[in-house]
This record gives structure tokens, sequence and C-alpha cells, in this order.
């Protein structure tokens, strides 16, 4: 996993994780907005990492991996760190294991793990597999068809392609199957003192079941409800909204 780093001179760190289909300079339009006041530290998570050629590996390894990093590099403390859609999904393991000391972290459109019989998982797995990898496949007309709900330009979804291009069929399978299905520790005890949990109006219904997940393994969230963009699209659409929140969050947390 490689590990981009900005802002390194400042004092506080904040984590972003990335959701799938794209790389880690999703940031690009955010990184300018907060290098200056804090240690950015952006993970390339596996199968979207264009400088490591390899396959996704699970949510479970890469919350181990994303501790054992911070850890090696003696960042005992995060401000904050955030993650969107499959990056929720590594950022609710990662409070889960409580490895790393964290003020507040935000879970943004987070999957989490289906509580459904196996076979159940199994066929959402092999849906959501199809549809993407026939995406990889389709090029940019199915792309198109699919990024309806925000206002992405053709050159956005020309990224979206060229990621969908690299991405191997068996990180496609891996990360739908492990943000569906990653495993909890028995006991969750984390030491976060803020957690929230963003999801856009248009994916209000289409959260529900993480919201229920959410209020039941970690009560003490906060729910936010923002208008006018789609899942995922702060990061690339809203950028100055997306610093500001952290911003506020790391202010609060002093």
């Amino acid at each position: 996993m490689t590990v981009h780093e900005f802002g390194k001179e400042n004092e506080k760190t904040v984590v972003l994780i990335h959701p799938s289909a794209v790389m880690w300079d999703y940031f690009e339009y955010v990184i300018p907005l907060l290098e200056t006041k804090y240690h950015l530290v952006i993970p390339a998570l596996p199968g979207y990492d264009k400088d490591c050629p390899c396959d996704f590996t699970s949510v479970e390894e890469i919350a181990a991996e994303l501790a054992d990093w911070l850890g090696s590099h003696r960042i005992k403390e995060l401000s904050c760190i955030y993650g969107c859609s499959m990056g929720g999904s590594v950022v609710t393991r990662f409070l889960a294991d409580n490895r790393i000391k964290t003020d507040c972290a935000v879970i943004d459109g987070g999957i989490m793990p289906y509580r459904l019989p196996y076979i159940v998982t199994r066929f959402i797995a092999e849906k959501d597999f199809l549809l993407i990898y026939s995406g990889k496949l389709g090029g940019m007309k199915l792309i198109e068809k699919a990024f309806t709900s925000d206002e992405y330009s053709k050159e956005d979804l020309r990224y979206i392609a060229e990621v969908l291009k690299m991405m191997s069929a068996k990180t496609i399978w891996r990360t739908f199957d492990s943000c569906n299905n990653y495993s909890m520790p028995a006991e969750i005890k984390t030491g976060c003192g803020r957690i929230e949990y963003w999801y856009a109006s248009t994916e209000k219904k289409a959260r529900k079941t993480e919201i229920e997940y959410i209020k039941d393994f970690f009560p003490q969230t906060v729910f936010r409800e923002f208008e006018n963009v789609g899942h995922g699209g702060l990061a690339a659409l809203k950028p100055g909204i997306l610093a500001d929140e952290i911003s506020k969050l790391c202010e609060k947390g002093e």
C-alpha cells in the first residue's frame, strides 16, 4: 500500500481514504485546502494503486496495514480520519480495532457489513460484481448512464473509465465481497471522541441499513445529511465543503 503525504510539517494528522472506482488522487481538489494546516496521510489502497500493481485484499487487512504504517511512522494520534464508501468501511474497522488514538472520524456513505444469510450476501456480491465489471467492459457509454446523479464532467467520467480499466476482476470481486461482509470484533470499544456518519439526501433510502448498523455499534455517532450531491460526490464536486467540515471537526477536538 503506497501512502502519500502532504503538509508533513504540520502537527495535526488527518487521514483521507478514498472510495472504490477511483484512486488516491480522488482528493486532488481537497489537498490544497488542507495541507497548509494538517499533515495529510492518503493511502492508495491495494487494487487501486497504479504505482504498485496488486489486487484488493480486504477491509480488515487494509485497516490493520494502515494502523501498522501509522505506528511505524510514530504517528500516535489522529485529529481526524475520513473515509468515503469503501473508505468508510475501512474507517469503521479501523475504529473498531482501536489501535491508534483518534479524536474524530467521518464515515461518508460508508458500507457496513450485511446482517443477512450467507446465500443472500453471495447473490448481492455477484450482482454488484457484474454491474461494475460490465462497466469495465462497456466503456464510456455505460459509465455515463451509471453516473447521472451528479454533474460529472466528461473528464471526470473518462477518469472513472480509466480506473475501471486498471481494476482487475479479482479486485472488483474482493471489493464488494469484503465491504459487504467484513468482520468486526466481538466487542467494540473505540476511543474516538466524535464519530459522524454522512450521507447524501439522494441516497438516504439506500443507506438505511448502514445507518441502523452504525446506531447499533457506534451509538454515539452524529448523522448528517448533505443536499445537492450524490454518493461520494463531496471530494470531487464540493471540495470546499468537505475541507471546511473536516477543519471544523479538528477544531472541536482541541
